[in-house]
């Protein structure tokens, strides 16, 4: 019993330091940011588009994932409501629990595209 605790302990622990370095490994990058987005203002500049084109692209990206974020939302809502009239059928609750588990690694994975374009964009409109 001891043995299985510590097990989750460390699976929780690596997952944890996992998704962190996720989140900090485009931090690491951020001083090549200034390099190219002196190019691509140089690329954007010699086509005759404009700034505005960088920000509706962004815009679109972002109410793309806001729209995938809720659909996980949903998701997770219907997981629970299926879990919760189960009445004890294991089947029920399995295909509940396959559901949830799905949606939060769907969640965690659009959570992070969030992130990386709001952190390029930002980068990008300043």
């Amino acid at each position: 019993m001891f043995t299985i605790i510590i097990i989750c302990m460390i699976k929780k622990i690596l997952t944890f330091i996992f998704l962190l370095g996720i989140l900090v490994a485009p931090l690491t990058v951020s001083a090549q940011f200034s390099e190219a987005q002196n190019k691509l203002k140089t690329v954007v500049g010699g086509t005759g588009l404009t700034d505005n084109f960088e920000l509706s692209i962004s815009t679109i990206i972002t109410a793309v994932l806001s729209l995938v974020g809720t659909i996980f939302l949903v998701l997770t809502v219907y997981a629970g409501i299926l879990w919760m009239t189960a009445q004890g059928n294991e089947e029920q609750v399995t295909k509940a629990k396959g559901i949830i588990s799905q949606t939060i690694i769907g969640l965690a994975i659009t959570l992070m595209a969030y992130a990386i374009t709001a952190f390029v964009t930002g980068k990008l409109n300043t």
